[in-house]
């Protein structure tokens, strides 16, 4: 089989990397607005945006791993594993730990202030963070300082890099023969059955007993899920003709994930004093499968449709493939500081998400149009030392090098 990076330039990924790095702005946006906890809440929030929030929380983080895993592959196409190991570890851990000691403070010292009334200044508070405090508690609940909090995605990214090339380079030229038979065991209703039985699996065995930390040590669930996909977009990156199967497969994969959502919807809208019951009960094992449906489904529709209306280049693609990173370490301790400030002014909450998301958007980008200009910043926002996109570059170059 022919790899695809030979057949065409793979503009899509970029364009869907695009995508759910600016889905997670509105995700998290909409975080101040749900009932789920979260470090900061408004005084509005309520449970009315919550089937929006769960039309994409089941699959935008494995999105983003499953594009990281296709980049992996590229960028093993081009560079000994080494070098990769090398470059991946600079352009990913110095942003991490800069993020954690400068960037996510803030969102921790909010947290504190709403939520425990702490009347101490910011300088006092780093004083803790720094020194690993662990006494800002409410019922029993500590925070852990220091925390990378959204960057959790960052640290969970390395160290699968880490494993993936570890495995490379254990397997040799034997990984492109694993690929190819995986995408062409991965056809019909394979495509999608057998991915959610994977999912279904590791949800089944794992989820009760390590539930969702983002600690990386003893987060065996998200591990077992995320690095899962991960793994696929490494193995099938180069195989053309199972990406043609999931674009001919779109429509279908929509209809599953919007079929699937909607029943979660409904099961998640059951009232408390209904959820422990026997009969609701019973359900749910058949709900967890469910969830891995619209998981897999959704992730196959972004593709599907990306591979289908995205693959072209265009300026826009080339400052945006740059610019999503740094907006991403960016827009979370954004959207927390200016809940906050904002809640003062008591606007109505439909305004007040608009001014957060397009705040959050124009100050990221403000940031960095500066970052990119300073040679010294560009590393600590996981920038290469010179502007990464020279019009003759490869996408698949572009798309990794973000990682």
């Amino acid at each position: 089989m022919e790899p695809e990076m030979n057949q065409q330039r793979l503009y899509y990924f970029d364009w869907i990397r695009i995508f759910a790095f600016c889905l997670l702005i509105l995700y998290h946006t909409g975080m101040y607005y749900v009932t789920w906890d979260w470090h900061v809440k408004s005084p509005d929030a309520g449970p009315a945006i919550e089937p929006l929030m769960i039309l994409s929380s089941p699959w935008r983080l494995a999105l983003l791993f499953m594009i990281s895993g296709v980049a992996t592959a590229f960028m093993l196409k081009k560079m000994r594993v080494g070098a990769l190991l090398r470059q991946r570890s600079w352009r990913l851990l110095v942003p991490l730990i800069f993020g954690m000691f400068v960037i996510v403070p803030p969102q921790s010292y909010f947290e504190i202030v709403e939520k425990i009334a702490y009347q101490g200044s910011y300088a006092e508070f780093m004083q803790r963070y720094i020194a690993a405090y662990h006494g800002f508690c409410r019922n029993g609940d500590c925070l852990a300082l220091p925390t990378w909090n959204h960057l959790w995605f960052v640290a969970y990214l390395w160290v699968y890099t880490m494993i993936g090339g570890l495995i490379a380079w254990l397997l040799g030229a034997r990984l492109d023969a694993i690929g190819a038979a995986l995408g062409r065991l991965l056809s019909g209703w394979r495509l999608i059955a057998l991915p959610v039985a994977v999912l279904a699996a590791a949800r089944y065995a794992l989820v009760d007993h390590f539930p969702s930390t983002h600690a990386l040590f003893g987060d065996w669930y998200n591990h077992a899920q995320y690095f899962f996909v991960f793994a696929l977009g490494a193995l099938l990156a180069m195989q053309t003709d199972f990406w043609a199967r999931v674009e001919s497969l779109r429509w279908t994969s929509l209809g599953l994930w919007l079929c699937s959502w909607a029943l979660i919807v409904i099961y998640w809208s059951i009232p408390d004093a209904l959820a422990s019951t026997t009969e609701v009960l019973q359900w749910k094992p058949i709900m967890r499968a469910v969830y891995c449906v619209c998981q897999w489904t959704a992730i196959l529709t972004v593709c599907g449709f990306g591979r289908r209306h995205l693959n072209f280049d265009s300026a826009k693609r080339r400052y945006l493939t740059e610019a999503v990173f740094p907006v991403y370490i960016l827009h979370q301790t954004l959207i927390v500081t200016m809940a906050h400030w904002l809640k003062p002014v008591k606007l109505a909450p439909t305004i007040e998400g608009v001014f957060l998301v397009v705040l959050t958007f124009g100050i990221s980008f403000g940031v960095f149009e500066v970052v990119r200009r300073i040679a010294v910043l560009r590393p600590l926002f996981g920038l290469g030392r010179t502007p990464a996109w020279p019009a003759s570059g490869h996408p698949a170059q572009e798309l990794a090098a973000q990682r």
